[in-house]
């Protein structure tokens, strides 16, 4: 099955890769490794691993069997060379950054970013002598006019986190290779399933595997899928071994190897039910503008439908009424649940004023395209009905509109 795997489909990969049950007594569940430790046969053993003469495992925040399958089926999933996994989906951003910058470098940046991306950035990386840049990289221009003889590395999320901005990954790693400078993209929103970098020439694959990977909201994790497996190697002796020691754990491990199994499924039923939700949303009277790349009126449609499969499970929409309608349809929500991160089976909301960039002033909202009305959206797998039905009354008592309560209908194409 392993030398196979490789010829597969998506799903069968994602189900099969890496693994034979005959290599393990037959058992049809991949083991869980839990040794901190591994011993050598002779010392001779021991020391050749160690220069890296031979292959083997020494010590868990190195390498452990069960993660070595997690990243062996990832980097299958995401036609790339190589992969590392960590705790966190910033565990996997910070280990890289770190491994790929030092002081006096410079790394171009979109508008967007996931907020806790920004911190390491503008409140770690800054202190240390790393100049970050932010560039509006839905107009690939600007990212050649803003690289300089500095610049080290250019990194965006496409969907950006949370404003649904997308970035062509195509043409600014057309550019980028040109400089001979690496790109690497957050596919957390889509997984590999919607969307792979790698093929649009991008170097470097970021996820939280905490969202959709994991897919059922029990665990942390992080990943990043390299093209090249030096530079994996390097992240991996580096970034996680020495500058964060940010391991993820065999038994997150393994539920993340078990999520990967239902990603398809559940990845069409995610789409399924935002591509509804946006539908409705962009019918009310309440909704000033919906950020969804399944709709005809998103201005990057043409581009979604070049680098996405589908248009995923993430919906943002801006209300009428700003901070306090965002406020009071978050509270008026009955079944979505009001909760940050996404991913899940269950449908949760978040309204980044007062939540997730609560801490920055209007005006640096509005610099990151962060709208004081905007709600985030992750679709869940809940009956179609039931969510549009709990959004649309929430959505008449946001802003006391005339009622307009959404139905379910079939989905856009």
């Amino acid at each position: 099955m392993t030398a196979l795997a490789s010829r597969f489909g998506f799903a069968t990969r994602a189900i099969h890769h890496g693994y034979d049950p005959l290599d393990h007594q037959g058992a049809l569940v991949p083991p869980i490794h839990v040794s901190a430790t591994f011993a050598f046969p002779t010392t001779d053993y021991g020391m050749r691993i160690f220069t890296g003469e031979q292959s083997g495992y020494t010590y868990t925040r190195i390498a452990n069997p069960t993660l070595a399958l997690l990243e062996a089926r990832l980097a299958s999933l995401e036609n790339g060379a190589a992969a590392v996994v960590f705790g966190s989906g910033m565990g996997a951003i910070s280990a890289t950054l770190w491994t790929l910058l030092s002081a006096g470098d410079e790394v171009l940046v979109d508008t967007t970013l996931y907020g806790c991306t920004f911190a390491l950035l503008h409140h770690g990386m800054s202190r240390f002598g790393v100049t970050v840049r932010h560039v509006d990289m839905s107009d690939p221009a600007r990212v050649e006019s803003a690289i300089s003889s500095r610049t080290r590395l250019v990194y965006f999320e496409s969907p950006a986190n949370p404003n649904m901005r997308l970035t062509d990954i195509a043409e600014v790693a057309r550019i980028t290779r040109s400089h001979g400078i690496p790109l690497a993209v957050d596919n957390t929103y889509c997984t590999p399933y919607l969307q792979r970098p790698l093929d649009f020439g991008a170097d470097i694959v970021l996820h939280s595997a905490t969202k959709y990977l994991g897919g059922h909201g029990d665990l942390t994790a992080g990943a990043a899928v390299f093209r090249d497996a030096e530079l994996a190697e390097r992240v991996r002796m580096r970034g996680l071994k020495d500058l964060t020691g940010a391991v993820l754990s065999p038994q997150d491990a393994f539920l993340v190897l078990r999520g990967l199994k239902t990603l398809p499924l559940r990845m069409q039923r995610h789409c399924d039910n935002a591509q509804a939700i946006a539908d409705c949303l962009a019918a009310h009277p309440a909704v000033e503008a919906v950020h969804y790349p399944g709709l005809g009126t998103f201005p990057q449609h043409a581009l979604a439908r070049r680098q996405m499969a589908r248009a995923g499970g993430m919906v943002a929409f801006e209300l009428h009424g700003g901070l306090d309608a965002g406020k009071r349809f978050m509270d008026a929500l009955q079944l979505v649940t009001r909760a940050v991160s996404l991913g899940d089976a269950e449908t949760l909301a978040q309204h980044p004023a007062s939540m997730t960039h609560s801490t920055y002033t209007p005006e640096e909202r509005r610099a990151h395209l962060i709208s004081d009305g905007l709600v985030r959206l992750s679709a869940g797998l809940e009956d179609t009905d039931d969510l549009l039905a709990d959004i649309g009354q929430a959505l008449d008592y946001a802003t006391r509109s005339v009622p307009a309560a959404c139905e379910a209908g079939p989905a856009a194409a």
